[in-house]
């Protein structure tokens, strides 16, 4: 039955279609299309350790590609993946009959044993990294928080500097810096926030790589500042850069130094210097670089920045020039200038924790139990990963947050039809550069089709080791050295 609706452009009518072959992410077939000639899904699928004994529960490949086009789509809830479920179009061409509902899919992920979905994700996650590896890379480690407003597993009170005294998890992240991809992620209870909860786990996955592979630098804020990860790297000849906290000892070093001559330039309004430090705590004398930058105007900072390292110190016996300073401590041979910018490009996993939590799934998905969140933080990251790896395949110069690439790479409403055996989509964007978008992923399409035609004989691994070098040309050309650099 139809309706009459009267608009400002006229009377229309209006029919309801609930079985029309229709889907308003129309541009998702060239993203299956990246997913199929990598190997990326059917190799996922097929390792998944989620088995059913009843003929009449839901298949795996159901559960994940609904997982993985409610992630896609931006859900923050498993509620939201009844906004897909109707689709008449994606099921299809994922290569199932139809989408399971919020309900089946937190009930599979609730039978998979932990300890077996983790690996299972962790492999796979690192397959979307493995092939940058032999290239330097930069191994950012950093943690961020994820307020709860129930009771569930793991939520604590910890440190929370934007809602103090609210319960949370701790999501501990590595990433590939420059590259914008992730390489590990845990899911501990808020008050778990120290680097000692999440290292060892680091230590472990560094032990399994090849020196070849292995981080030029290992990069932290003051929380790796600390005995045990330093000499934890050390005693692995692993070079590390990180920041000292503005205790009693490193501040009476900076007033030692605030008359050294000369301060070097660090870029950026800082200059440096440079000495050897040996804290109380520390089991040897370590290379650090003080660097201040002069305060302008009526700017005053209390005791209790300190730990934040934001404009943490004043010199207030100098009348005339005021500073904020931080301290860094490394064990590289690098130049004042070149630690200091490259502590700087550390602020770009701020850029990660927010475009993960605020336009992927990070900051949702949220269970009773902390076993399916740690699940849900690894296969949000490891969507993330892919979709990235896609768009760098379109535009291998920038990269694209979310909440422009999906506009610009996936939506559209595409409709099907079928005649004389065959299947045609026909899309319309809406977007004001739909004209660019389309050349764009022409070319993505055409590049994967000559991809899967003339390197049939390739395995997954090495197609995909051609799609990375294809999405992070700019990053492989850093033949030697840090990659400090690099746009991302």
């Amino acid at each position: 039955m139809g309706e009459a609706k009267h608009t400002f452009g006229g009377r229309i009518h209006v029919e309801w279609d609930p079985a029309a072959a229709v889907t308003p992410l129309g541009q998702l077939p060239f993203f299956i299309e990246f997913l199929k000639v990598s190997g990326l899904f059917d190799a996922w699928v097929a390792d998944c350790p989620l088995a059913y004994q009843s003929n009449n529960a839901s298949d795996k490949r159901a559960v994940l590609a609904t997982l993985l086009l409610s992630i896609l789509a931006g859900h923050p809830r498993y509620a939201h993946i009844s906004a897909i479920r109707q689709d008449g179009i994606q099921p299809e061409l994922l290569g199932v009959e139809k989408l399971v509902s919020e309900d089946a899919a937190r009930r599979a992920l609730l039978r998979m044993e932990e300890s077996s979905g983790v690996s299972w994700l962790d492999r796979h996650l690192s397959k979307t990294t493995q092939p940058l590896l032999s290239t330097p890379w930069i191994l950012d480690l950093d943690a961020t928080v994820k307020c709860l407003y129930g009771k569930q597993e793991g939520a604590v009170v910890g440190y929370n500097p934007k809602k103090p005294g609210r319960p949370s998890h701790r999501y501990h992240s590595a990433l590939m810096a420059n590259t914008r991809l992730a390489l590990a992620v845990e899911v501990m209870p808020g008050n778990e926030s120290a680097p000692l909860h999440s290292m060892p786990g680091i230590w472990a996955w560094l032990d399994s790589l090849s020196k070849a592979e292995r981080p030029t630098l290992l990069r932290g804020d003051i929380a790796y500042g600390s005995e045990t990860v330093l000499r934890e790297a050390e005693a692995r000849d692993q070079p590390y850069l990180t920041k000292l906290r503005l205790t009693k000892n490193v501040k009476a070093l900076v007033k030692k130094l605030f008359r050294a001559n000369p301060w070097e330039d660090a870029g950026q309004g800082w200059e440096g210097v440079e000495d050897t430090l040996t804290l109380s705590g520390w089991s040897r004398a370590r290379r650090v670089v003080v660097l201040r930058r002069k305060l302008t105007g009526e700017l005053l900072i209390t005791g209790k920045d300190e730990d934040q390292g934001e404009l943490a110190f004043i010199e207030s016996n100098v009348p005339t020039a005021r500073y904020e300073y931080a301290v860094l401590v490394t064990s590289t041979s690098h130049a004042i200038l070149t630690l200091a910018q490259l502590y700087r490009d550390r602020a770009d996993a701020e850029n990660n924790f927010d475009e993960l939590k605020n336009q992927w799934g990070w900051g949702g998905f949220t269970t009773q139990d902390l076993a399916r969140c740690r699940l849900m933080a690894r296969m949000v990251a490891l969507v993330y990963n892919g979709w990235t790896l896609f768009v760098r395949l379109a535009h291998p110069d920038k990269h694209f947050e979310a909440i422009s690439s999906r506009p610009l790479l996936l939506h559209g409403v595409a409709t099907q039809t079928k005649h004389a055996g065959q299947t045609r989509l026909t899309i319309t964007s809406t977007h004001a550069k739909q004209a660019t978008i389309q050349a764009v992923l022409t070319n993505l399409a055409d590049f994967l089709s000559v991809l899967k035609t003339t390197a049939e004989q390739l395995t997954d691994s090495q197609r995909l080791r051609a799609i990375l070098t294809r999405a992070f040309a700019k990053f492989m050309l850093a033949t030697a050295g840090p990659p400090v650099l690099l746009a991302s």
